[in-house]
């Protein structure tokens, strides 16, 4: 992030999508936009950007964009969409821009036999066999007792009723399936079930013939890869299908090309922490199965003012253990964040100012950090900068319980000053208790009393603190913060003589 001039913070940008100016040039006409037309405008007086085939003038949000205006003109004048799935795939682009919308690209005749690109499709596991065969609703009709199964190239899936219930069966054939690649959520008669394999997942999505209860009980076969989802019916009648299929019903993409889904969680309490950084605890639905594996985040999402904004957050453990003997699984009923209330910042102020019982709108599980990365380290060193400190937390849990190799652990954790440190005593306790871990404070506004180190991020100081425990030794170095902290932390690291695939950043 960059700092803005006055008067250019989110709230200002949504009056002025609200004034009725003319954001686009256009007098409210909308167009069909070539790529010619589109590479025109590509500076910062006058700056189209297309994303995910729509075009819009960006040119008066330049001075809006936290990032700053040298971000957005990476793709003045070309599809942006993959800089800006990279960067912040997050954000509701469509809401905060909608008063900018020029136009549709103008669409391209297709080069490929249509023939050949289904082939192709079916090949790469992207397309069911019965997608080819013109696959309907009819295809969630039972024969008899199970229905016909839609095969993909990894998944398949049936189901069956009983008087009282509805189960839906799916087959992964994917080897150690657990609760975190499983994502279930049943509201409003719509039932969806998310099965994430690698970089992949396999979605069943239906409008459910009839009502059935909130409970939701997912059972997970993990040697196996089977997925069983058992349904109360609202009343004891006979089904004649599972219901009608939705678009993205029975599909296989890339986990990354889906967009967020959303549920609405209750906040159940908020917690203060330190003197600016709350606990807050939400409920997921009853229908919910979601459990947000270590090292991932989510988005809250929040309309304010009229207009979606969504900010990422790492969920955290509800305490610090002091005695790590087995991993913490999530319960199923709740998720925790820490979030620092920024005076100034709109969507923490809008956070803070929610009453128990209200509901914030949470998404899937996002980010790539994956468990394996810290399962063969002797030495992880975690990095952290003020509420970077949250994806730390499982992290924590984890290595301390489930890495069998692990020599040490080590927290540098920088902060201003020693009020804002999160957790302080809990992580000295910590330390004293397990051998393994250590924990560094760092201050960059220490006063007089503080008798631990000084100072800010910087090659000699990692030097001092990151080593390892032998000359060889397995390292994985994890580092959070602000977007300058991270990296900058990673050119030092890298400089020092650390690889890339030692280190791993977390953005979002």
């Amino acid at each position: 992030q960059v700092p803005l001039k006055p008067g250019r913070s989110l709230m200002d940008w949504i009056r002025l999508t609200k004034s009725g100016k003319d954001l686009t040039g256009l007098k409210g006409r909308l167009m069909q936009v070539t790529e010619d037309e589109l590479a025109k405008h590509n500076k910062k007086e006058d700056c189209w950007i297309c994303i995910r085939g729509f075009v819009y003038n960006v040119t008066p949000y330049m001075e809006y964009h936290p990032g700053g205006e040298d971000e957005l003109m990476k793709a003045a004048g070309t599809d942006g969409t993959d800089l800006f799935d990279q960067v912040h795939r997050w954000v509701n682009y469509e809401s905060m821009l909608k008063e900018c919308l020029v136009g549709r690209m103008a669409v391209k005749p297709l080069a490929a036999p249509k023939a050949a690109v289904l082939i192709t499709l079916l090949f790469v596991g992207m397309l069911p066999e019965k997608k080819l065969l013109h696959a309907s609703a009819k295809d969630l009709t039972p024969r008899k007792q199970f229905s016909s199964s839609l095969y993909f190239w990894f998944c398949s899936y049936d189901w069956f009723q009983t008087e009282s219930s509805v189960t839906i069966v799916i087959y992964t054939k994917q080897k150690d399936l657990n609760a975190e690649l499983v994502i279930v959520d049943c509201q409003d008669k719509q039932l969806r079930a998310e099965i994430i394999m690698d970089d992949h997942c396999f979605l069943v999505e239906v409008a459910l013939y009839h009502a059935v209860e909130e409970d939701v009980t997912v059972n997970i076969a993990e040697k196996i890869g089977k997925v069983q989802i058992s349904l109360k019916k609202k009343a004891n009648l006979h089904w004649k299908m599972l219901g009608q299929p939705l678009e993205s019903h029975n599909t296989f993409i890339k986990h990354t090309d889906r967009g967020p889904f959303y549920r609405k969680c209750k906040l159940v309490s908020k917690t203060e922490v330190t003197h600016d950084t709350k606990l807050f605890c939400l409920m997921l639905p009853k229908s919910t199965h979601l459990c947000v594996p270590t090292g991932q985040h989510v988005y809250l999402k929040q309309i304010i003012a009229g207009t979606e904004v969504v900010k990422p957050y790492t969920p955290v453990l509800p305490f610090l253990p002091l005695d790590f003997k087995a991993p913490s699984h999530c319960d199923g009923a709740h998720l925790y964040f820490m979030i620092k209330i920024y005076p100034s910042g709109l969507f923490t102020q809008a956070l803070d100012h929610l009453q128990i019982g209200d509901f914030i709108s949470v998404s899937n599980p996002e980010g790539n950090f994956q468990k394996s990365q810290a399962e063969a380290s002797e030495d992880v060193f975690l990095l952290a900068a003020g509420t970077g400190f949250t994806p730390m937390v499982k992290l924590l849990d984890f290595t301390l319980t489930a890495v069998s190799c692990l020599r040490t652990v080590k927290l540098i954790f920088f902060n201003k000053t020693e009020e804002d440190i999160i957790w302080q005593k809990q992580l000295e306790q910590l330390a004293q208790k397990d051998a393994r871990f250590e924990v560094q404070f760092i201050l960059s506004q220490p006063t007089k009393a503080w008798e631990g180190k000084e100072g800010k991020i910087s090659s000699s100081l990692l030097s001092e603190c990151v080593q390892r425990s032998r000359k060889d030794s397995q390292v994985l170095i994890c580092i959070c913060g602000p977007a300058p902290f991270t990296e900058q932390g990673v050119q030092y690291l890298m400089d020092l003589g650390y690889s890339p695939e030692e280190i791993h950043a977390f953005t979002a």
